[in-house]
């Protein structure tokens, strides 16, 4: 089997229909169905499709998988839960900080770049 007949078994003992994956991807039904064709289905296609499913293929493809850094999420969020966590005050309190020390890294590798701040 190829990546994307194997990436297609997975949906598909999901129950999650080809509409519904698309809507939350983004993409056309159609792209979908290329996808399942290509016999290398890209590293980033793989994990999109698992995060959205909730599912780690790590186990499917061991070789895309090895020597890399998990991109799987480890916590399987619902499109509820991530609608809940972005109006929390602590979630945007979390990305104005990250923002802030990105900003002040930069600053740091370019003390010129302060002036015009």
């Amino acid at each position: 089997m190829n990546n994307g007949e194997i990436v297609e078994l997975v949906i598909r003992r999901n129950n999650l229909s080809i509409s519904e994956l698309s809507r939350r991807l983004h993409v056309s039904r159609r792209s979908i169905y290329n996808w399942f064709t290509q016999p290398n289905l890209s590293f980033d296609i793989i994990c999109k499709i698992g995060d959205t499913l909730g599912y780690d293929f790590s186990s499917d493809f061991p070789d895309l998988f090895n020597g890399r850094e998990s991109r799987m999420i480890k916590y399987i969020t619902t499109d509820r839960n991530l609608e809940e966590a972005q109006n929390s005050a602590s979630y945007w309190r979390s990305k104005y900080i990250n923002l802030l020390e990105k900003h002040n890294e930069i600053l740091s590798y370019n003390p010129m770049a302060s002036q015009y701040v």
